[in-house]
């Protein structure tokens, strides 16, 4: 592993451990994270992306084994369409168990996807817990499609901006897919 790949991830704990939020590279557009287990966390990233908390935020799994500690009962179908996606997949699950409440919708569901960015998945398989992701972005305003688009007032709201991949053009948001336990599919963002 590469010296600066491996110290962007032992900051980015730090800050993360200390209940800190970041702005990182993720496999579609850079986000705002932090701990989703950790409700003042999450009330920073409200507060900052100006975001109601009735509006739910997206959350990054490292695989399936961890998934499956944050989801009550996770369908079989999600791991087809995980396994077979052409692009990253949010899913929506029923019955969030183990994050910060504010984290959960009214509906009891939560966004989660397993990440296959390299630098997210091992983060995040270190820190042991999943991380929020949402755009970098105040609620309203177009998502940044480069590191470059971030507002400034974005870059310093964070506690810690992950230097990796700051060049990099990046991809489109991911698909979302809402997966009722009573066995309905429904696509929310293509």
């Amino acid at each position: 592993m590469k010296d600066d790949f491996k110290t962007e991830i032992q900051e980015t704990i730090a800050i993360l451990k200390r209940g800190g939020t970041i702005l990182y590279p993720t496999d579609t557009v850079w986000g705002i994270g932090c701990d989703a287990t950790n409700p003042d966390a999450i009330d920073k990233v409200f507060a900052l992306k100006k975001r109601r908390e009735s509006k739910s935020l997206i959350c990054l799994v490292s695989d399936f084994k961890m998934l499956n500690e944050y989801v009550e009962n996770v369908p079989e179908v999600a791991y087809d369409i995980l396994k077979y996606a052409s692009k990253p997949t949010t899913v929506i699950y029923d019955d969030a168990i183990r994050v910060a409440e504010n984290l959960i919708a009214e509906d009891n569901s939560l966004a989660i996807r397993v990440t296959k960015d390299k630098f997210c998945k091992e983060l995040i398989r270190r820190f042991r817990r999943p991380l929020v992701s949402t755009s970098a972005n105040i609620s309203g305003e177009k998502t940044p499609e480069s590191y470059s688009q971030i507002s400034p007032e974005i870059l310093k709201g964070v506690d810690y901006v992950v230097n990796l991949h700051q060049s990099k053009k990046s991809a489109k948001p991911s698909a979302i897919i809402k997966l009722s336990n009573d066995g309905k599919v429904k696509v929310v963002r293509k």
